[in-house]
């Protein structure tokens, strides 16, 4: 897979903000000195000029206002979890220690909106000013957490062209949030969709059941098909700066239009496995009772007779029901 030149590529930066504690008591420290100066003018109407008293309460004001815009400075993050610094559209860093963090108030929020997919006729008429009010938000943190991707089943062709049904499941998290923000649209539905045509082409490299001597196959293949989907995956998704841990295969199935037939093939196949199995365990059985025989001297047995005691020998052996004995009272030759 071709990578893109790397001055295309946002790369994560990690930096510390200042401590949310320290600047709560300062932003305190700010809102008090506010409300104090605004006693101390009231205190002192008598005393002032209408000049300074317009100028103080101005001053009240921007003490305040000061206070409120500290406060909004101040975020939270959970472990495992980290913040995208974003201010006036120039990415500032990544925020990735927990706890209580205080940073400009002016770092975005949201990292933009999502439009969103409409369904149905509403959806397909809907223009992108619609899509622009109904869309989500993203917000500038980020998830570090482990994800699970479950794909639908997928009908795909494998090696041979049989239509087969094929579902995994991915093991994902987001290992560089710079790229996972600035470098995709919304980097949770484009794992969605590069995991999805991953598991298509890897359905499509494999027979399902039936491939050449020690060929790979989807169904016999186990960790060997399991890595080259991880590797498949995480290729696909390395431009989103996501680390794929896990890929497994979760459902593997002929589709519906041809399962009845695969399944009278298996069938067959098996039956035909079993009896060669019964086979040669029945010419096993009846040599060793021949060498038996002639070894101890208990008869003798010319080719004819020797022919039909083998040929009753796999009869009882290879059939499928009880074999009915025909007792001769007579003698061997009779």
């Amino acid at each position: 897979m071709a990578m893109r030149d790397d001055e295309s590529v946002t790369h994560e930066r990690t930096v510390t903000v200042k401590s949310g504690w320290v600047m709560l008591a300062v932003n305190i420290a700010i809102a008090l000195a506010g409300i104090a100066l605004l006693l101390a003018t009231i205190g002192s109407v008598p005393e002032l000029a209408p000049g300074e008293i317009g100028f103080r309460i101005i001053a009240v004001f921007l003490v305040e206002a000061l206070a409120v815009l500290m406060f909004v400075g101040h975020f939270t993050l959970q472990p495992n979890e980290s913040r995208v610094l974003i201010l006036f559209g120039s990415y500032k860093g990544t925020v990735r220690r927990s706890g209580f963090h205080w940073g400009n108030p002016f770092y975005s929020r949201s990292r933009g909106r999502v439009a969103h997919e409409g369904h149905g006729e509403s959806g397909k008429h809907a223009g992108g000013a619609l899509h622009a009010l109904i869309g989500r938000s993203m917000p500038t943190k980020v998830s570090l957490r482990a994800h699970n991707f479950n794909s639908d089943r997928l009908k795909v062709n494998d090696k041979n062209g049989n239509p087969v049904e094929i579902a995994a499941v991915i093991v994902w998290r987001v290992a560089d949030t710079a790229q996972a923000v600035f470098d995709v649209e919304d980097y949770e539905s484009y794992v969605e969709v590069q995991a999805e045509s991953a598991i298509r082409r890897i359905a499509s490299l494999y027979a399902y059941d039936q491939g050449e001597e020690d060929e790979i196959t989807l169904r016999g293949g186990g960790d060997e098909v399991s890595l080259e989907l991880k590797k498949e995956v995480q290729d696909r998704l390395e431009t989103a700066g996501v680390l794929v841990e896990e890929a497994r295969i979760t459902h593997l199935a002929y589709a519906p239009e041809i399962a009845s037939a695969m399944l009278r093939r298996q069938q067959a196949e098996a039956v035909i496995a079993a009896r060669t199995k019964i086979v040669l365990g029945a010419v096993s059985m009846v040599e060793m009772a021949l060498r038996d025989l002639e070894a101890k001297g208990l008869v003798e047995l010319d080719p004819e007779r020797k022919a039909a005691i083998v040929s009753n020998l796999l009869v009882v052996l290879c059939g499928t029901s009880e074999a009915a004995p025909v007792i001769n009272t007579g003698t061997l030759y009779n």
